[in-house]
């Protein structure tokens, strides 16, 4: 399911105008993006959790001069889905 498609299918369950649902679409995805921005995580009962982890650096190899390369570290976003979800999906 693409962005495209689920607001297709909020508005279809809510009743909300297609423009409606898109709105709430978009006011999510940013409110999500601002609260891990910010080092926040998002926690969704019954659904998931968005949160922010490290990734330490690490040493590598370049493919093509099979020489040793520093990886270096970053920050990444996850989602932890919950146990409701995940009984769902089972």
């Amino acid at each position: 399911m693409n962005k495209a498609e689920l607001i297709n299918a909020i508005a279809a369950e809510s009743g909300l105008s297609r423009a409606d649902s898109k709105k709430a679409v978009e006011a999510f995805v940013s409110s999500v993006t601002g609260a891990l921005k910010g080092g926040e995580k998002v926690s969704l009962v019954g659904f998931g959790t968005f949160l922010v982890t490290e990734r330490a650096e690490r040493t590598g190899i370049n493919p093509s001069t099979k020489k040793p390369i520093v990886i270096p570290g970053k920050k990444v976003a996850k989602f932890k889905a919950g146990a409701e979800l995940s009984a769902a999906v089972e």
